[in-house]
Order: structure tokens, then sequence, then C-alpha cells
């Protein structure tokens, strides 16, 4: 179809399911209330199912349920039938998605799961339907138009479905009062969890290979243990071991624009006071965010008493996958 309007195609696509997400507002009720009473009240998991495309939307409900503080797995209603039906138990909540809502593999378990004593909570596109009769809520999800233009094709049916999904696992996030912390504990494996868990002590450099001088060192000494230390700056210390200053690559080439004796110039003359630092037990997120609005390439961790643990730069950050 050489003349074919992709764009326009596009466009009428996704208004049609702009649309149907926008009539969701109309329809948040005491249904929804009712299902998230009924979920935080759960001593047990969330059992999702679906069949279809429904089931597609499921298993994503199930994952951001179970991401978000609500533990939560996927229930194929065909397996349910032959035996995964003991997967289910008494302390538990089964959500079933259906936009018919008289969805047969799904209407065959009703018997089962009311006789388990199993709330039962339905998103269903009618609420008039066997399955949205039978459940203690149902979240209204119809639509007056697919997408597709048969109108056959789940389309603006599975996007609401989504969507209210969504809402529900976000509501129950919030009531929960679920933490960055807690949702990171839920993916420590990627990008994402090693921003949230990894601590500025995980990745700092500590004990002997810290590069500190103290505030009578020469320049050229001081040059030396930031050689040594390979850091690109050392801090100062004072008589106490408080943390005075700093002194970085930066601050050398400022240096290098004097004219100055190397070896009877003293740090304390050409350092930065009052430098940035970061508190022991800091997230290295934290951390990075410090060194950003700062614009600095690094810095030191002190203690609650100001004495210097640790040193790190961007590059111990870039190595730990923090930025």
């Amino acid at each position: 179809m050489p003349n074919f309007d992709y764009i326009a195609s596009a466009r009428r696509t996704i208004g049609l399911e702009r649309d149907a997400v926008d009539s969701l507002l109309q329809r948040l009720d005491k249904h929804f209330e009712t299902a998230c009473d009924t979920l935080l009240a759960c001593t047990g998991r969330i059992v999702v199912t679906g069949m279809g495309k429904s089931g597609h939307i499921g298993r994503k409900l199930a994952a951001t349920l179970a991401s978000t503080g609500t533990p939560a797995f996927f229930v194929h209603p065909g397996e349910a039938s032959h035996g995964d039906m003991g997967m289910i138990t008494p302390s538990d909540v089964v959500i079933a998605l259906s936009n018919s809502g008289n969805t047969a593999e799904v209407v065959t378990l009703l018997p089962l799961i009311k006789r388990m004593g199993v709330p039962l909570i339905t998103i269903t596109g009618n609420p008039a339907s066997t399955m949205a009769l039978a459940a203690v809520a149902n979240l209204d999800t119809a639509v007056e138009q697919e997408a597709c233009p048969l109108n056959l094709a789940p389309t603006s049916s599975t996007t609401t479905a989504l969507v209210m999904g969504d809402a529900l696992a976000i509501a129950l996030l919030e009531a929960r009062g679920f933490s960055a912390e807690d949702f990171a504990f839920s993916h420590p494996g990627g990008s994402l969890g090693r921003r949230l868990l990894l601590l500025v002590d995980d990745i700092m450099h500590s004990g002997d290979t810290m590069p500190l001088v103290n505030q009578q060192t020469s320049l050229r000494d001081a040059l030396l243990e930031m050689t040594r230390k390979g850091l690109g700056l050392t801090g100062v210390i004072d008589e106490q071991q408080q943390l005075v200053g700093i002194f970085t690559d930066g601050d050398l080439r400022r240096t290098l624009d004097q004219s100055i004796d190397f070896n009877a110039m003293r740090i304390a003359d050409v350092m930065t006071a009052h430098c940035k630092t970061a508190r022991s037990g800091m997230l290295a997120a934290e951390v990075l965010k410090i060194m950003e609005d700062a614009k600095i390439n690094g810095l030191f961790v002190v203690d609650a008493e100001g004495l210097p643990v640790g040193a790190l730069n961007m590059h111990d950050l870039l190595r730990a996958g923090v930025v």
C-alpha cells in the first residue's frame, strides 16, 4: 500500500486509547477502595489469572505488584484446572482479568475459588458479567471501541486493564509506605539496585589507600602523596586529625599559574578549605549528586566527628555502576 498514511493510523490508535484511559477516571468508585482494602488485608499472596491477551496483562500486573511490596504471582487459568489450583491457598486473594468477564477458563475456577473462601477481585469490561458478579470488587475497564479498526483485536481494552492494574499497584505501594530502598531490594541485580543500595563505604578508599597530609606538608610532598594514591586529590588534616581542606588536580593547575617554590610552599596555603564532604553511611547515589551539583570529581568521606574515613572520585562511582 504505497500511499498508506501510517502517521494518521498511529494518531487514531493513540487517540482512541488515550480516550479509553481518560474514561477510567469517571469509574473509580467504592469497588476500587474495596479492592485495595482486600489486597492490603491479604495475609497470603496475590494470585493473578487471565486468558489470552488478558493473561499477558495479568502477568505484568503480578510482576508490578511483586516488585512494589505486594507478593504476587501469575497462574494460567487453563493450567489451574489441571493441577495448578493447588498453588492457591485460603489466605490468598485472586485477581482475574477478562474484557468480557465471561472467559470460560476463568469462569470454571469460580466455584473452586468461592469454596475455598478466597476473595476474588476482577478487572473486566462488563460489570454484569459472571466474573464481575462473583467478585467482592469489580474494576470496570470497559471501552467504547477497540483501536483495531475491525473492533476485534484487544487494544484499547488491554490498555485500560494495564492502566487500572498500575493504578491498583501504585495505590497499594503508597498505602504501604513503600520506599525507594524497599524497591531496590526487589531489584538488586540492575543499575537501579546499585544506585539505591550501594553505600559510599562500599566503594571508598580507606586506611592506607586514603591520601592525607598535614597542614605543614610542603606542596611537593603533597603532590607525591597524590601520585602514590592515584585519586587525583589529597586531604589536608590538622593536629586533631580533622579534615580542614583538600588539594586536587584542578587546584594544581591553578597553582601552576603562579610563581611559587614547590619545596617551600605549604599545602595549607594553596588548598581548598571548607571543601565538600560526604558522610559515612550515605548512599553512593547521594554522593554522586553532591559531586554533580558542586561540579567536582572527588571528595572525602567523614564520620560523625568530622574525621576523614575515606576518599573517592568519579571513576570509583563509574566502576561501581552508580553513574
